[in-house]
């Protein structure tokens, strides 16, 4: 090894000594490191596989060669985990599938405003008493930034993405900050396939599992005893999309999950509920319109009405921002490909 090595002043982080695209990591904590390389040095294998470099552990140390761009994405992700590790949190696969995704952007998409070319990995995050979100892509990072500085924005794209997660995240935190008095989750009641007339008891009995996720997501995010007493109280409001009807929704947390099922006046209506003091949150995926042959999305005339208007952000996640199980990505992209080439053969045919 003929490179200088270059030492942090401060202890908090690794030492470095480089070549041209050679780096030797070494971990001033045993105890983290061992956490950051992952049970048989599984993160590090995972670093391989998606970087096409080479990564060997070292006792406290990691080797790592390969290309010059790939090796320094390396390092950054590998930075970044062990800082992380530093401040109380744990790194998980999903963890380091996230950092490897947002060190690669920095590269590839430099013209984000949170990317830093061959500097820290800077990734957007939410937080309430009980737990935070850390962006795991930088679609996620920019989603969780456009929450934070629009009034109304649009987060549309496959499952798995965290779209209604995130949001839902969003609102518990400003609830608990009391940026808003109130939060209301909405979704419209399609029959998706199914038929709610024939399900047994009263109408929130019939709703409430199709609102199942909603509820999940609070949970993750507020103590059950919170997330109960507020949905007592009215401060937290879950209903379907029907009855917001003539309200005007003020000094609240509105989110509209599974919106590629409205149509487009049931959009406008909830658009327009919009009061003062409130942020909406728009989610769907425009892939899975559950709506009768011929009905338009209101989803997808929105997008294309309020494209560019001041005040909104529209946020598209892909199928590289699937953060559920790599498979789930596959299995995204192969339906699309599939739908996009019928599509193509409806269009050629008509």
């Amino acid at each position: 090894m003929n490179g200088q090595e270059l030492v942090s002043s401060s202890p908090r982080h690794p030492r470095i000594a480089s070549d041209a695209n050679h780096f030797i990591l070494t971990f001033e904590n045993n105890r983290f490191a061992s956490e950051l390389f992952g049970q048989f040095d599984q993160n590090l294998k995972l670093l391989e596989e998606r970087l096409h470099i080479d990564a060997r552990a070292r006792g406290n140390s990691v080797v790592i060669s390969g290309d010059i761009v790939a090796t320094n994405q390396a390092r950054r992700t590998l930075d970044y985990l062990y800082e992380k590790l530093q401040k109380g949190g744990s790194v998980e696969r999903s963890d380091v599938e996230g950092a490897i995704r947002m060190a690669v952007a920095a590269d590839d998409q430099l013209s984000l405003p949170t990317m830093e070319k061959k500097a820290k990995l800077t990734m957007a995050q939410v937080s309430t008493r009980k737990k935070t979100i850390i962006a795991r892509t930088p679609t996620q990072d920019a989603y969780l930034r456009a929450l934070e500085r629009a009034e109304l924005v649009f987060g549309c794209g496959p499952a798995g993405t965290g779209k209604t997660y995130l949001a839902v995240a969003h609102a518990a935190q400003l609830l608990e900050r009391g940026v808003v008095e109130k939060i209301i989750l909405s979704r419209p009641a399609v029959e998706a396939g199914e038929r709610l007339g024939f399900l047994p008891g009263d109408m929130k009995e019939k709703v409430d599992p199709y609102l199942r996720p909603l509820y999940d997501a609070l949970y993750d995010m507020m103590p059950a005893d919170k997330v109960d007493r507020a949905i007592t109280a009215g401060v937290i409001e879950i209903a379907p999309l029907a009855f917001m009807r003539g309200r005007t929704l003020a000094n609240a947390a509105v989110i509209l999950d599974e919106a590629q099922n409205t149509t487009s006046m049931q959009m406008k209506m909830f658009l327009t509920r919009l009061g003062e003091n409130s942020r909406m949150i728009v989610t769907g995926d425009p892939s899975q319109i559950d709506l009768p042959r011929g009905v338009k999305s209101g989803l997808v005339e929105a997008l294309q009405l309020l494209n560019g208007v001041e005040g909104i952000s529209i946020v598209r996640f892909k199928d590289t921002d699937v953060v559920r199980h790599p498979l789930v990505g596959r299995i995204v992209r192969a339906y699309d490909s599939t739908y996009a080439t019928d599509t193509e053969e409806d269009s050629q045919q008509g």
